[in-house]
């Protein structure tokens, strides 16, 4: 289903299920057993594309929009949720704060390298006591003369064993909650800084998360990435791409599920007949056809909301991070469930994808935050 898509992006999303089919399939199950996708296939990504959709031409980029990254979010889920997360935090979730915060400096300095695979960001506000609570976050960054020192923790943060600058928010003014945050840039190998090893979960499996420690790193004044003590405003901005993405690789899951269930119910044999002639079968594919396109409709359309600033985009973004993380989930779960022993099976293709799957109701803000936001609008006065 792609009426809703312009020739641009339709172009675009069948370039992108090439790239993903050639180059990033036949990685998977080696970056599964690794836990990080070959470093080379991050500047294939970056020399395909995939990686500078939101960052200027003048800096190594295309200057695409929402719509376009949430297509590459959703065709690298089709090969695995890990060989999607990576990328896209770096490149639209990290990578993105310096575009639309950072000096020219900062740009300069880490703009390209990123849009071209050839450095990886990570972003590190998550906390073993906040999470979705990012104004609740007790990491701290106190000024000197010299620049700050920050320290604190930092818990599931993607990419922290590969990252080469880390974007860490920080109370700069405790006093004052959520107005009294700053985010800085951190990089990799500064004295004080210091990471987990990789955390064993429940999917993502290609993909790195571990904890970060940061005791007394000594940041310069120039680290400091956008206005002091606007970070939680940044924050909350940029969780609009972020949700959009993690909607959209919930329409991917979704897809590849349903396309795995075909085949395979078309395939088996079952009291004498493929079982793709049980009324049932035909029933429920049906189903996951109408929560898979249904997903995709409003994902897209919180994407093209976006980027037209249109008053309406939150809430939509809000609806789509909730409904195709839940339609995707129950999609994926009925294909195991059409697969039967061999969707249980932890090696098969629908098994990951199960896995991986159920973190999008929790990363980029939870169902209930999702519904939280939605909600006030019916709250009066």
């Amino acid at each position: 289903m792609t009426e809703q898509l312009d020739p641009e992006h339709l172009d675009f999303q069948s370039m992108c299920r090439t790239f993903t089919d050639k180059q990033v399939r036949p990685l998977v199950a080696e970056a599964e057993a690794e836990g990080f996708p070959a470093l080379e296939l991050w500047r294939e990504m970056g020399a395909a594309g995939l990686l500078g959709l939101m960052t200027p031409e003048e800096h190594g980029g295309s200057g695409q929009d929402p719509l376009a990254v949430a297509i590459v979010a959703a065709e690298l889920s089709r090969a695995a949720g890990g060989m999607a997360i990576g990328p896209m935090v770096s490149a639209y979730m990290a990578g993105t704060h310096i575009v639309e915060y950072g000096t020219a400096q900062q740009r300069q300095r880490w703009s390209a390298p990123l849009a071209a695979g050839e450095a990886i960001a990570s972003i590190a506000v998550t906390e073993p006591g906040a999470g979705s609570d990012v104004a609740g976050i007790t990491t701290k960054a106190v000024a000197t003369d010299e620049g700050y020192r920050i320290s604190g923790q930092k818990m599931y943060i993607t990419n922290a064993g590969y990252a080469d600058v880390i974007i860490v928010g920080a109370k700069t003014e405790p006093d004052l909650g959520h107005r009294g945050i700053t985010t800085f840039l951190v990089e990799a190998g500064s004295e004080g800084l210091s990471v987990g090893a990789p955390l064993s979960k429940m999917g993502w499996h290609s993909s790195d998360t571990r904890e970060v420690v940061l005791e007394d790193v000594l940041v310069p004044h120039s680290a400091v990435l956008g206005d002091l003590n606007r970070g939680f405003y940044q924050i909350m901005t940029a969780f609009q791409l972020e949700r959009i993405v993690l909607a959209a690789m919930g329409v991917g899951h979704a897809a590849e599920a349903l396309a795995l269930a075909t085949r395979y119910v078309c395939d088996r044999m079952a009291f004498g007949a493929p079982l793709i002639e049980k009324q049932v079968v035909r029933h429920k594919l049906a189903t996951m056809e109408i929560e898979l396109d249904t997903a995709r409709l409003i994902t897209f359309l919180a994407a093209s909301q976006l980027s037209a600033g249109h008053p309406d985009a939150a809430r939509t973004v809000a609806k789509a991070k909730y409904h195709a993380a839940v339609a995707a989930a129950r999609v994926v779960d009925d294909a195991v469930q059409l697969h039967g022993g061999s969707g249980y099976v932890e090696e098969s293709d629908i098994a990951r994808h199960h896995r991986d799957v159920r973190i999008l109701r929790i990363g980029g803000g939870t169902d209930e935050v999702q519904l939280d936001i939605l909600a006030k609008a019916f709250v009066s006065g």
